[in-house]
């Protein structure tokens, strides 16, 4: 049997791979025909790709953003709001434009408070499409006075012992009505959807509270002139004359309305 060979096995690297069913090499081993790894480098390679100078101030920006939420939100005590606001006057001061002298005497004053509801509604279209309506709470005064500078050469007469005086005065007026804003408030307001659109470009709000200041001055102007305030203002008047006149030694002091 010495003329027999031992039969050499045959290299591994000789072996041809077995294949799988659709005809490649089921190497499993080899990285290089794996798509998994290969995807994973990919993206390995795209954040590898990205540069510090472009990552850098999108990290800024949000380390920024939430130091400013947590300062506007209070969780940051010491730290002072960047958002606060304050109340700057730059007003220029008040300049006098005139004097006038006044001699009418203030006797009486009435306090109004009146409800404006003011609507503004299109004709074929509804108030929520188009249109605006007005709640206003108006708050204001009447001054009823009497001009003691209408008063004539002879419109006071005294006696000639200084013990009789007599005096007539002209009818009580009313003054314009004063609103006092302060007291005073717009309670709602109601706009439609085309109105609040136009409000983008135009500031409207500032109208509509500018008309129903004036429909309530007028209201109160109206109810002051249906009560008896001028009455009241003469009757004052006339008091206040006849204490007047006592103090400086009359014993009878006549005031009448002209």
């Amino acid at each position: 049997m010495r003329g027999l060979r031992r039969a050499r096995p045959e290299r591994s690297e000789d072996v041809p791979a077995p294949r799988g069913g659709d005809g490649r090499k089921s190497g499993a081993g080899r990285s290089g025909d794996d798509p998994a790894p290969r995807r994973a480098e990919e993206r390995t390679a795209g954040r590898r790709g990205v540069p510090w100078y472009v990552s850098l101030p999108v990290t800024l920006a949000v380390i920024l953003a939430l130091f400013l939420g947590m300062a506007n939100l209070g969780w940051l005590p010491g730290l002072p709001n960047p958002f606060a606001e304050k109340t700057v006057d730059r007003s220029q001061p008040a300049v006098l434009k005139s004097v006038r002298d006044m001699s009418r005497y203030n006797a009486a004053t009435g306090d109004f408070q009146v409800i404006v509801d003011l609507a503004n509604e299109a004709k074929f279209l509804p108030s929520a499409i188009l249109g605006t309506r007005s709640l206003y709470v108006g708050t204001g005064s009447v001054e009823a006075y009497v001009d003691l500078g209408k008063l004539g050469p002879d419109a006071v007469k005294v006696s000639e012992d200084r013990r009789t005086a007599s005096i007539t005065i002209p009818h009580a007026q009313l003054a314009e009505a004063a609103l006092d804003v302060k007291r005073s408030y717009m309670y709602s307001q109601e706009r439609g959807l085309f109105d609040r659109l136009g409000d983008l470009f135009s500031d409207s709000s500032a109208d509509d509270q500018h008309k129903v200041e004036l429909l309530a001055v007028g209201k109160i102007d109206k109810a002051a002139k249906e009560t008896g305030l001028t009455t009241t203002a003469e009757n004052n008047t006339k008091a206040m004359l006849t204490g007047l006149l006592g103090s400086l030694g009359f014993t009878q002091v006549t005031v009448t309305v002209a």
